[in-house]
């Protein structure tokens, strides 16, 4: 059943979050990364006049969810989507604005657990990690394709990873011989080039297929994109919850709430007039993290960083 094998990450706060603006009559929600709709069933059922829009780029986890949550009529409104496309998803069903906007990124629980996705390492599998399968380029056509100072860029920039330049030199070298088209292909190459000193910290290939991941479905750039997009629908009063899962995507959240919450008043005015007030304000200080009973029932709880923020007024 697909309620046994995924656990909505820190979903009673995220509904206390939410729930001042999911309480309103008439309420919208936009479930940005709609997975198999946890959150959303819960937000549904607490809040029975609430609508949800459900954007998620992955088809099989949007036909498992309009399966789940079928019951719910048209309060629920799944599309096939990336949530960059936030704006022309609402445009599409007459949705100008909405109350609340819930982002919980990362890879789904979904494609974690189906070994033949290719996003874990602990199974053996081809190297596809598309969250979107109809389209894009795999991880193996990266890992055939792309030249060694570009493997090492996304190993840099989007896995931090240390040895960036040993495992990009390894991938090309190791190509030549034969196509690198497996998990277990890609360990291999990775554990001979990692020094045994750097084995003992984890999988020494975690950040290898994080960058890859990120690379394949161009994740940084459709947030970075997504999160503006986002906050401009909210209604006044509308509410903004942010799931993150590594340290890139909770620097672009941060980085993006905090410009929002910041007064544009010209250094030295005496006063601060209306039009220069801040549009938003923060709903928590820094960014919250899971329980430690939370962390011990459900794991992929345990990176979890938690931002939140508010629609105090209308722009400018």
């Amino acid at each position: 059943m697909i309620e046994n094998r995924h656990t909505p990450v820190l979903l009673a706060r995220t509904l206390e979050l939410l729930g001042p603006a999911l309480s309103r009559e008439g309420a919208v929600m936009v479930d940005a990364t709609l997975g198999l709709g946890g959150h959303t069933e819960a937000a549904l059922e607490r809040f029975p006049g609430l609508t949800v829009v459900g954007l998620d780029r992955d088809t099989d986890a949007l036909a498992a969810s309009i399966a789940r949550l079928a019951r719910f009529g048209d309060r629920f409104r799944p599309m096939h989507t990336v949530y960059d496309g936030i704006e022309q998803a609402l445009a599409s069903v007459g949705i100008d604005e909405v109350d609340a906007v819930l982002f919980d990124l990362g890879v789904s629980s979904m494609q974690l657990d189906e070994a033949e996705r290719g996003f874990a390492y602990a199974q053996d599998a081809p190297l596809d990690m598309r969250m979107d399968r109809t389209t894009g380029i795999t991880a193996a056509e990266v890992l055939a394709s792309y030249p060694e100072e570009e493997l090492r860029r996304i190993f840099y920039a989007y896995g931090e990873e240390k040895l960036a330049p040993r495992y990009a030199r390894r991938i090309v070298e190791a190509r030549a011989a034969r196509a690198i088209e497996r998990s277990t292909d890609l360990n291999q190459i990775i554990f001979d080039a990692t020094p045994r000193s750097a084995q003992r910290t984890g999988h020494p290939a975690k950040r290898v297929y994080q960058a890859l991941r990120i690379e394949v479905n161009a994740e940084l750039s459709a947030l970075e994109a997504a999160l503006p997009a986002a906050l401009d629908v909210l209604a006044v009063g509308g509410r903004i919850v942010v799931l993150a899962y590594q340290s890139l995507e909770d620097r672009i959240v941060k980085r993006e709430l905090a410009s929002r919450v910041r007064s544009t008043a010209p250094a030295g005015l005496p006063m601060e007039l209306p039009e220069h007030a801040p549009r938003f304000r923060l709903l928590v200080r820094g960014a919250e993290l899971a329980s430690e009973q939370e962390r011990a029932v459900n794991p992929r709880a345990i990176p979890v960083r938690l931002r939140a923020a508010e629609r105090l007024a209308a722009a400018a």
